[in-house]
C-alpha cells in the first residue's frame, strides 16, 4: 500500500547532512542543492551517454535504448518508428546490495557499521 510507502525530499537529506555535520540549515541545503544540480548538468550533458560513480552508494549510468522500427501502437495496433532514446540506471554499491539482501523477518539485523 502506497501510505506506509515513506518518502524522502531534499529537505529531508539538508536536515541530516546539517545535522551529521553541525551545520547551519542553509548552509547545508546550499551545499545539498549545489550536488543535485551538478549531477543534474553532468547527466544532461550525456552524447549520448555516461557513468557517474559514486564509491560507497552507487553508480548512475544514462544509457542509449535502441531504435524500434517496428513498435506497435497499442491502441491501434499500427506499426510505427520509436527512435533511439536516454535512459538512466542506477546501481548500487556492494554495501547497499548487502544490506538490501537481508531478511526482512528481523532474523539476522546489521548495522551499516557492521556491514563494512
Amino acid at each position: 500500500m502506497k501510505s506506509d510507502l515513506k518518502t524522502y525530499t531534499k529537505r529531508d537529506i539538508t536536515n541530516r547532512v546539517a545535522q551529521e555535520t553541525n551545520t547551519d540549515l542553509r548552509i547545508a541545503g546550499m551545499y545539498v542543492n549545489h550536488v543535485f544540480t551538478a549531477i543534474r548538468k553532468i547527466m544532461m550533458s550525456a552524447n549520448p551517454s555516461l557513468r557517474i560513480e559514486i564509491r560507497g552508494f552507487g553508480v548512475i549510468e544514462v544509457k542509449t535504448t535502441k531504435s524500434k522500427p517496428k513498435a506497435r501502437n497499442p491502441r491501434s495496433g499500427e506499426v510505427i518508428f520509436v527512435p533511439p532514446r536516454r535512459k538512466t540506471h542506477f546501481k548500487p554499491s556492494k554495501l547497499i546490495k548487502k544490506f538490501l539482501s537481508q531478511p526482512l523477518d528481523g532474523q539476522k539485523v546489521t548495522t551499516e557499521k557492521s556491514l563494512i
